[in-house]
Formats: C-alpha cells, sequence, structure tokens
C-alpha cells in the first residue's frame, strides 16, 4: 500500500493526512463502540491522523465514540491525532443551535466533554448563521482558541462570499482567520471546490477538508440496479437528511446520475479498481483538496478506501477526460481576459 501523505491545512504549519476519517451515520449509529474502536485502529496504522466529528453526529454519540475509541488505542499520544468537530446543530432550545457566541462557547464545551479532551484541533462553523452578526461570529471562535478550547477555526459549507467577509474581519480586527473549509465534493459536486472558491485557494491560501466523496454511497455502485439494498445508507429510516437523498434517488435527475456511474463503474473496472477507491482517488486528483473525509463502517471497508491513495497514479489525464465525458459537469472557469 502507498504511504500515506500529509499536506499543510490552508495557512497553518498544521499537517493532516490526505485521507481523514469521518463519522457521519457511522460512528454512534449504525455501528457498535467497539466496531467504532476498531475501524480507529486500522486507520491509524495505515497513517490516517485526522479524525472529523460534529456535535450533531448521532445527538453526540458519535463524539462519546470516537473519543473512547482513540483512548482505546495503546501508546497513542494527543500529537499522534489531530481532531476536529463542528459546532451549529446542538439541540432543540432557542440557544443551542446557530452560531452565537454563547452556543459556540457551550456547544464547543460540551463536544469537549463528550470527546473528553481538553481542546480540539480544528473548530468548526458548521453552516453560515445569517441572524448572528460575522464580528460576534469571528470573535467567538477566537474566544475558544484564546482559552485552548481549540488551536483553529474552519468553516464548512460556507459561500464564498461569507468566507471573506470573515477573512476580513480577522484582518480588521487582528484576530485569527479561518484556515479551512469543509465543503462537500465529488463527482456529482463540483461548482464550489473548482469554481467558487478558486479565487480564495490563491488570496487566503484557504485549506479544504472535502466531505461525501462517494455522494452518500451513490458512486459506490451499490445502488445501481435502481433499487436500495438492506443496510445501506440510503435504507436508513426516519433520517432527514436520508429521506432527502432517498426521494432524489428516484427522481427523473435521479435515473439520469445512476447512467452516469454506471459508466463511471466501468472505467473503474477499466484500470482496476472499486468504484468508491475512483470516487476518492479522482478526488485527491485535486490539487485544491487538502484532506478527503471518508467513512467506514468496517476495518475492511477503512482498507480499502485508503488504498484509494495508490489508485492516483492511475488517473493519467486520457483517464480523467474520460471521466469528464461521462460525468459532462465539468464547471466552468470564468474567462479571464487578461490571457486572451
Amino acid at each position: 500500500m502507498e504511504t500515506m501523505e500529509y499536506r499543510y491545512l490552508g495557512n497553518s504549519g498544521l499537517k493532516v493526512s490526505v485521507l481523514s476519517l469521518g463519522s457521519w451515520i457511522t460512528f454512534g449509529g449504525q455501528i457498535s463502540p467497539e466496531q467504532t474502536s476498531e475501524i480507529v485502529k486500522t486507520a491509524l496504522e495505515l497513517g490516517v491522523n485526522h479524525f472529523d466529528v460534529a456535535e450533531s453526529h448521532a445527538g453526540g454519540q458519535a463524539e462519546i465514540d470516537l473519543g473512547l475509541a482513540l483512548r482505546n488505542q495503546k501508546g497513542l499520544r494527543r500529537s499522534d491525532f489531530v481532531i476536529s468537530t463542528k459546532v451549529f446543530w446542538g439541540g432543540k432550545g432557542p440557544n443551542d443551535r446557530g452560531l452565537s457566541r454563547k452556543h459556540v462557547f457551550e456547544g464547543t464545551v460540551a463536544c469537549l466533554q463528550r470527546l473528553q479532551l481538553d481542546y480540539v484541533d480544528i473548530l468548526y462553523a458548521q453552516r453560515p448563521d445569517p441572524d448572528t452578526p460575522m464580528e460576534e461570529i469571528v470573535r467567538a471562535f477566537n474566544w475558544c482558541i484564546d482559552k485552548g478550547m481549540a488551536l483553529y477555526w474552519g468553516t464548512s459549507e460556507w459561500p464564498s462570499f461569507l468566507i471573506t467577509e470573515a477573512m476580513n474581519v480577522a484582518s480588521r480586527l487582528q484576530l485569527i482567520a479561518p484556515i479551512t473549509e469543509s465543503p462537500q465534493y465529488n463527482m456529482l459536486n463540483r461548482e464550489r471546490v473548482e469554481k467558487e472558491y478558486l479565487p480564495m485557494y490563491q488570496k487566503y491560501n484557504l485549506g479544504t477538508c472535502i466531505w461525501s466523496p462517494l455522494a452518500s454511497g451513490l458512486l459506490s455502485g451499490k445502488y445501481n440496479e435502481g433499487n436500495i439494498p438492506p443496510f445501506t445508507r440510503l435504507a436508513i429510516q426516519d433520517h432527514p437528511v436520508i429521506n432527502r437523498l432517498r426521494s432524489g434517488f428516484f427522481s427523473e435527475e435521479g435515473r439520469r446520475k445512476l447512467e452516469k456511474i454506471k459508466m463511471m463503474c466501468a472505467i473503474a473496472a477499466r484500470i482496476g479498481c472499486t468504484p468508491s477507491q475512483l470516487g476518492i482517488a479522482w478526488c485527491l486528483k485535486n490539487p485544491h483538496v487538502t484532506s478527503v473525509i471518508i467513512g467506514a463502517s468496517t476495518p475492511s471497508q477503512a482498507k480499502e478506501n485508503i488504498q484509494s491513495l495508490g489508485i492516483r497514479k492511475l488517473l493519467t489525464e486520457d483517464i480523467m477526460n474520460d471521466l469528464d465525458r461521462v460525468l459532462v459537469n465539468k464547471p466552468e472557469v470564468v474567462f479571464d481576459f487578461r490571457k486572451s
């Protein structure tokens, strides 16, 4: 297996593995704490040092299980791993969600208690909050950093104009700016990472830790027959996000996506990898992606996904062009008159 690669995260000296392990749906939900511990052990053995969680994942149980899994690893030092968590959806009370200074502080305290850690490495604003002034948001995350609760902060699914506003506020107030954004990015969702954020990579050296590289499992090929197998992500009931994804799966657009995915699977077979490995390696080919957050419900699945590292070299220019012809969704970069 190819040796794990580590990259500096944004405009910082923090190094994270190019593949990270996430927790959404699996930790605290689909799998037991014992299974979580085995998956974390496998990831660490294969060089993963970045683990991503959020206060909203399984109502906080994902943080509890991840913290326990890390404590179960023999000889593991705090400097051996990087933890990121996210605050925004903490509960149903009027001050239990959003990015007010009150919730950022109280949410972070609760995250640390569940993880049983003194600090997290990266604290994310999981979504933008149009109801809270940007100066309050930037000051809140800086306060958590000043108090030693977090080392860095970032944004997740923020539009570029709000990230720019946060950067400007931080500069004006001489505060710490966000170093990374965590957006969805995969073969079916490209616009934001490949086009919208493009000016910010150079201007701010913005890092990206992207999530859903397999589009919630669609790009694994497991749904190619047009039905939803049991024990898969889309088979989960009574989850608002999964319910929305499942309804889209049976739409006309969903059927068109499946036809593209079938052709993508044929390309994966041609180069000798699984569709999941191709999907993850494709994300890694983007030089603006710092780390790809993968999921796994078994140690073997974690190993298979991490083996995507070695698939990157198989993605030649011709293969990437073949994929673009299949996907037909490459964002058109704005015309630059200076190069005409």
